[in-house]
């Protein structure tokens, strides 16, 4: 029964992220902030937005 239980939660294998994972991960996520802050921040997007926003706000 006992080793059913341990079969059935993992059987003590380590499930969690280690250093290194968590390294790779922020590094991972700061550069697709990085690159989504480039995007955003472009002309061409800060235009459509304010495109848009004129719209809804004259549509009124």
């Amino acid at each position: 029964m006992r080793a059913r239980v341990r079969r059935l939660r993992g059987g003590g294998r380590d499930a969690g992220m280690t250093t290194a994972e968590y390294a790779i991960g922020t590094v991972a996520a700061c550069a697709f902030a990085a690159i989504l802050y480039r995007v955003v921040t472009s002309g061409t997007v800060t235009d459509a937005l304010s495109g848009v926003l004129d719209r809804a706000l004259h549509a009124v």
